[in-house]
């Protein structure tokens, strides 16, 4: 799906180091480091329970960070809270979409530039609806009333609204059909190549591992594994437990 999947890291965008992030005494990421260059896709693979999602949400604001640093484009993010991290240039689309039902498309992909002040808007807007042309078609429908593919959809184009540096996508594909998985896919791919860095956390590993740069292998809060992701397909270890020993 993409080319030059190999590269070597790029500049570092986010760069997350020894990160505690517990929930009643009990430690749901354990000293975790890893970074994310500019222009690059990295992907968290594990299995359920490893601490994938926790990650996304220290690094978004909505969890407490035990110990560890977060920072983005050299600044030091701790102690900042979520609507600012927004505001800096990191944008979550967390498990599950988040979008508001009772809101229109158009409405919901507005209230992610209440912070901006440019006169670009409506051009980003007339971006989100040739990235999704079904969501030009349903611009004046609620929420609730979209497929799941389509609020999925609606939760990356309200991301992308945000004029975000660095995404955070938690779980795109679940509880979609083949077909829309490729396509959800291959628009992460174009929102890649038009410049945002993307945190992808993926149950489908052999989607994330085909279009991400690097990848990191989570097992109990911990990182087991890391390294360029065409690499980690073949590892074996990776293939027997994430691949289906393909």
């Amino acid at each position: 799906m993409k080319d030059d999947l190999s590269r070597p890291p790029l500049t570092p965008l986010l760069a997350v180091e020894g990160l505690w992030v517990s929930y009643d005494r009990i430690d749901a990421v354990r000293g975790v480091s890893f970074d994310v260059g500019v222009g690059e896709i990295v992907t968290l693979i594990g299995a359920n329970g490893a601490g994938k999602s926790s990650v996304l949400q220290a690094i978004s604001g909505m969890l407490r960070v035990a110990r560890g640093s977060i920072t983005l484009a050299g600044e030091d993010l701790m102690g900042v809270p979520a609507h600012l991290r927004v505001a800096r240039g990191i944008a979550h689309v967390p498990e599950g979409r988040g979008i508001f039902g009772n809101l229109t498309v158009m409405e919901n992909l507005r209230l992610a530039t209440y912070r901006r002040r440019d006169r670009e808007i409506e051009r980003d807007l007339e971006e989100v609806f040739q990235l999704f042309p079904r969501l030009g078609e349903r611009r004046r429908q609620w929420g609730n009333t979209l497929s799941g593919g389509e609020q999925q959809m609606l939760a990356v184009g309200r991301a992308l609204m945000s004029r975000a540096r660095l995404l955070l996508l938690d779980e795109p594909s679940m509880g979609l059909a083949p077909l829309l998985v490729r396509e959800i896919f291959r628009v992460i791919q174009r929102i890649n190549q038009q410049g945002a860095a993307i945190l992808l956390v993926e149950q489908n590993a052999h989607l994330a591992l085909e279009v991400a740069h690097r990848a990191y292998i989570l097992e109990t809060g911990e990182i087991a594994l890391s390294g360029p992701a065409p690499e980690l397909r073949r590892h074996p270890q990776v293939l027997a437990a994430y691949l289906g020993g393909a």
